[in-house]
């Protein structure tokens, strides 16, 4: 933020940062930019964080992660101050106010559907819509809290094993990213012993990525003890 000048506009930013597991303080932020417009990529946060949307003034996401409903779904969310202030330049028919026009190019939609380059695609908005009707039934503040324990019973078995964490470890700062950073020179050893004990993660510069969702079975930990086990043993040598 040390960067703002009088000449920005927006702030744009991830609500939980996919290479480190950080979750931004949208209030804070927003106290900090005052009324220049706040952008929040929420991918990596929306559907298990509680965050304060209500702070944005643009919220997009989608929703083939976290909310578990498949590619092609998601959603685009302005506020009253980000549709006065937005222009839309790359859209389509589907972005004006009337389904089908005919001989005429119509101004865009006096709302976020100006940003809209196609029609929706009915089955995946009802993958979507499933999806949040489940999380609204469990609860957000359910489904985060769960998560929060899971996330700290993941890092508490890698501090067992040595397995460097660099992903916050206050809860509040933290969503359902786990980041580990082993010596380079152990970065295969790590990625080869989750794969082989059947631990999905995600390995990107040098760094390790786990997820922890809201049901973290007994066997799934233990696999993730045995892959620790593996890499351990192997380190030593």
């Amino acid at each position: 933020m040390s960067r703002l000048t009088p000449a920005t506009v927006a702030v744009a930013v991830c609500l939980v940062d996919s290479r480190t597991g950080f979750r931004v303080d949208l209030d804070g932020i927003r106290q900090v930019i005052g009324d220049r417009l706040l952008i929040v990529d929420a991918i990596q946060g929306f559907g298990v964080t509680d965050a304060a949307y209500d702070a944005a003034d643009v919220v997009a996401s989608g929703g083939q992660k976290w909310v578990r409903s498949g590619w092609g779904t998601g959603f685009l969310a302005l506020s009253d101050r980000a549709v006065e202030r937005l222009v839309p330049v790359f859209s389509g028919f589907a972005g004006t106010d009337v389904d089908e026009p005919w001989d005429e190019v119509l101004p865009p939609s006096h709302s976020a559907r100006a940003f809209r380059v196609s029609n929706g695609d009915a089955i995946a908005q009802a993958r979507f819509s499933a999806a949040l009707e489940e999380i609204a039934a469990t609860g957000i503040h359910n489904i985060e809290a769960a998560v929060a324990d899971n996330v700290s019973q993941l890092i508490d078995l890698a501090d067992e094993y040595a397995v460097p964490v660099v992903s916050p470890r206050d809860e509040r700062e933290r969503a359902g990213i786990i980041v580990l950073e082993p010596n380079p020179a152990q970065l295969n050893m790590l990625t080869i012993a989750l794969h082989n004990h059947g631990i999905t993660a995600t390995t990107r510069d040098g760094r390790v990525r786990l997820s922890a969702h809201a049901v973290l079975s007994v066997d799934t930990v233990d696999m993730l003890r045995g892959a620790f086990t593996s890499y351990a043993t192997a380190a030593i040598y």
